[in-house]
């Protein structure tokens, strides 16, 4: 079984590869970042939080977006 890093480097960098997807998919469908937090019902600073990578998004949270942006989680999660 993997052992986990002694720091949580890693871990940022996950978090910021997810708010890299969201943009890529956003920018693709050429839509705002307000409409998607609009859509997905959740406010400005969660998204801006998401989008650089600075908190511990909740799964429910990633679903909402996923679904404004017509893409399964799992592709923001792994791209």
């Amino acid at each position: 079984m993997p052992t986990l890093p002694d720091d949580d480097d890693w871990l940022l960098e996950e978090q910021r590869a997810i708010g890299d997807r969201i943009r890529v998919i956003r920018l693709r469908d050429n839509r705002t970042q307000e409409s998607v937090f609009l859509a997905a019902r959740i406010s400005r600073s969660t998204y801006q939080s998401i989008k650089a990578g600075t908190v511990d998004v909740r799964i429910g949270t990633l679903r909402k977006i996923a679904w404004v942006l017509g893409v399964h989680v799992t592709d923001l999660l792994h791209g």
